[in-house]
């Protein structure tokens, strides 16, 4: 597969082996509800991977350490830097199957400018201990990680980071400016997209979307990004890349739409993971902070 493939395709598709999905088409044609607990299985347990190249550069720059968080019981690694000089702090929060030194380009940039960098493995990602990982996870450690480190001045959140970000500033996280990148506006969509990716029927998503608003005990939809985006007043930066093949641009449209505060920023090319590096991204993102 060539690299402009790759590029059209989702993250998902890349990394899900061939004997996935056919185990996956199997236990849909013997029983939907049977596949839908195979599924959501899976949407619980992210990729693990080695760092790579490119963000090694930023983990020599960070320090960290193992951190429990009591509320879900479960393993972060805190990343961060102590050589700040502006006294503003800016939490990076990295998204599904991602780690820590996920958007080093920005960090590098930012710690240029004299902010200090905090960043997290959530639970099951990067050197954190678990294989099994969810959203409520991801919040949660964020709101443990005011405890510890901040308050902070600003946070950045690409794709389930940033709405984990958009769902703890409701929840009470104080910040001054938050930056969302390749983020998802609905946990239907996200489960629907999911399903299909593996190449299953819909109703396989419907049953899975089911399944684990019984198992959390709400409607997930509670958790999607413009629906938490109502409850952010903060000034928040929405980008979002025209080509991006894991979350539709007509998220960002949705989110920015609903958010009090909110600006949008549409690049073209990016894709889903290299918007976190494109310069004018970057430089976006710093004078967003320095205003």
């Amino acid at each position: 597969m060539t690299k402009s493939e790759k590029a059209g395709k989702p993250v998902q598709v890349l990394l899900t082996p061939s004997y996935i999905k056919f185990t996956g088409k199997v236990l849909a044609a013997v029983s939907p509800k049977l596949a839908s607990r195979f599924t959501a299985w899976l949407f619980l347990k992210p990729y693990k991977y080695k760092l790579p190249e490119r963000e090694k550069e930023l983990d020599k720059q960070f320090h960290y350490e193992r951190v429990t968080v009591p509320s879900i019981d479960r393993e972060i690694v805190a990343y961060f830097n102590k050589t700040a000089a502006s006294g503003k702090t800016v939490l990076l929060a990295h998204g599904w199957s991602g780690r820590g030194t996920q958007m080093p380009d920005i960090a590098l940039k930012l710690i240029h400018a004299g902010y200090e960098i905090v960043s997290f493995d959530a639970p099951a990602h990067g050197r954190a201990s678990g294989n099994m990982s969810m959203m409520p996870h991801f919040i949660d450690s964020i709101l443990h990680l005011d405890k510890l480190y901040g308050p902070f001045y600003g946070a950045i959140g690409h794709s389930l980071g940033g709405m984990s970000l958009l769902n703890a500033v409701k929840e009470g996280l104080p910040l001054k400016k938050l930056v969302i990148i390749g983020t998802a506006n609905s946990i239907t969509h996200i489960t629907r997209e999911f399903v299909r990716n593996l190449e299953l029927p819909e109703k396989v998503a419907k049953k899975m979307k089911s399944y684990f608003d019984k198992k959390f005990g709400e409607d997930m939809d509670n958790l999607s990004g413009a629906f938490s985006a109502k409850g952010v007043s903060i000034p928040t930066l929405v980008v979002h890349d025209v080509h991006d093949v894991d979350v539709h641009v007509s998220s960002a449209y949705e989110i920015k739409d609903a958010l009090i505060n909110g600006e949008l920023y549409i690049t073209e090319g990016q894709g889903h993971r290299k918007v976190l590096g494109d310069p004018n991204v970057i430089n976006k993102i710093t004078t967003f902070f320095a205003v």
